[in-house]
């Protein structure tokens, strides 16, 4: 009982005793979780969270020498900023083929809005196979191990809902032929739900407190915590390639991203990112600005409809610069954001519905107005914390297919049909001829496999059709 008392003391002195409300009711085993959850929740800290962004409303205020953020097009030769694509790819095979990369995916997400049930990795997304998310980052990782012959250390960021399901999903296939210790999970942190009144906890169940995900940015936490971070400097890990589950057309080891990042001379090596022109002005993405000589990522809720229909002489967008949740990131860099206090990266504030109970009858409450301050941090803060920061444009049909939707924009139709697209421009670019629609679009299905090829370049004639028949699913 002395445990209880000392948590019943510290809670009562930051305003949370309701927490252990009818704890004499609670089973055993109920009650050993209810203080697991509180052991994982950072309490001296809360009241500081509480004041200043619940009982308190951060606003978001735009800096004034707000900019569009400069950035490496993807048409190296282009007019517009040319840069030498051959020696910065160069430079980033030299350090994938000495073992100094490693892939890291954020995969906390569950399938639910896509009517799936289960961990977002293990979604089928191969245009054609229905391979899950998982197996095409794996085939990826495989196919750079053998190109190379270097070792390529994944770790898989999942989160307390998915995280048995996850392994045991890798377990059931084998991890996709990648050796097992070259494969680590580490759970993403979470956060209490905040009562938007009081700061005080929700209670989900009694016993059982309310608590949300920390946000992609809590990922620097969790590889610091779940000794990924340690397991990276052992190896001499020195870069980590980024990004997140729900786009199977990734680059999970790109080289020329990589070297630009390690060797162009306006980046500090520390933190770079990929982005997309933007579709238009309403494309709900963070857009990479400049203020203050830093690079970052403003969110589009954030900006004011001027900022976001700004158009250059041309008529493009002067703001384009879209953020896909691509990044580079050296394990130096994210040691300093896990260890140094004045690298910490700031919490963000999302007010939402969360269902909860009265904490002192268990009765359940089901809000219809917004009655929660969830927490979270974005990976992309860490922008602004860098010496120097460069971003690369890429596009869109070659790199980004996220599905993150049951219909629509964003959706698992959408992703096949832009994996069909990326298929089709490099079978038509190794002289295939490819059915059309009478708009252009490929009339067809196909599918490219990492382990067939990483880019268009890989494509052997001799293994691939002279042509695609109308109306054909065909995978290489």
């Amino acid at each position: 009982m002395t445990n209880f008392n000392e948590w019943r003391s510290r809670l009562d002195m930051i305003n949370q005793g309701h927490v252990l409300a009818g704890w004499a009711s609670l089973a055993p085993e109920r009650q050993k979780a209810l203080l697991d959850q509180l052991a994982g929740i950072d309490l001296e800290e809360l009241p500081t969270l509480v004041k200043a962004y619940v009982l308190s409303k951060p606003a978001a205020a735009l800096p004034p020498d707000l900019r569009p953020a400069r950035y490496y097009p993807y048409d190296a030769s282009g007019a517009f900023r040319p840069w030498d694509r051959a020696a910065y790819k160069h430079a980033g095979e030299d350090l994938i083929r000495r073992g100094k990369v490693a892939a890291f995916v954020v995969a906390g997400g569950q399938g639910s809005r896509l009517g799936y049930e289960g961990p977002k990795g293990c979604y089928p997304a191969g245009a054609v196979t229905d391979a899950p998310l998982f197996e095409i980052f794996a085939q990826g990782i495989l196919a750079t191990r053998r190109r190379y012959s270097t070792s390529v250390p994944w770790y898989i960021m999942t989160s307390p809902l998915n995280h048995a399901q996850t392994v045991a999903f890798f377990e059931a296939n084998g991890f996709f032929g990648l050796p097992r210790s070259d494969v680590m999970f580490l759970p993403q942190g979470v956060m209490p739900s905040l009562d938007i009144a009081t700061g005080r906890m929700l209670m989900a169940a009694p016993g059982e407190i309310a608590t949300n995900p920390d946000g992609h940015g809590g990922c620097v936490r969790a590889l610091d915590r779940s000794g990924a971070l340690r397991d990276m400097e052992e190896r001499g890990i020195e870069q980590l390639s980024y990004f997140q589950v729900d786009n199977p057309l990734v680059r999970v080891i790109d080289p020329v991203f990589i070297g630009l990042h390690a060797a162009a001379p306006d980046s500090s090596g520390e933190m770079s990112s990929k982005m997309l022109a933007k579709a238009g002005p309403d494309e709900k993405v963070g857009v990479f600005c400049e203020a203050g000589g830093k690079t970052r990522v403003i969110e589009y809720s954030d900006m004011p409809a001027p900022i976001v229909t700004a158009k250059r002489d041309d008529g493009s967008l002067l703001y384009n610069a879209g953020s896909i949740a691509i990044h580079i990131i050296s394990v130096e860099f994210l040691g300093r954001l896990a260890r140094d206090p004045r690298f910490e990266l700031p919490w963000h504030r999302a007010e939402k519905k969360v269902a909860c109970v009265d904490p002192a009858t268990g009765k359940p409450l089901n809000p219809t107005v917004n009655n929660a301050v969830k927490l979270e941090r974005f990976v992309f803060d860490a922008l602004e914390l860098c010496r120097a920061s460069i971003v690369l444009e890429t596009d869109r049909v070659e790199e980004f297919a996220p599905i993150k939707n049951a219909t629509g924009v964003d959706s698992a139709q959408s992703c096949r049909e832009i994996q069909t697209q990326r298929a089709a421009r490099w079978l038509a670019a190794a002289g295939v001829e490819i059915p059309r629609t009478p708009d252009g679009r490929p009339d067809c299905v196909l599918e490219i496999r990492p382990g067939t090829a990483l880019c268009a370049q890989d494509l052997q004639s001799d293994e691939i059709p002279r042509r695609i028949e109308r109306g054909e699913k065909r995978v290489f």
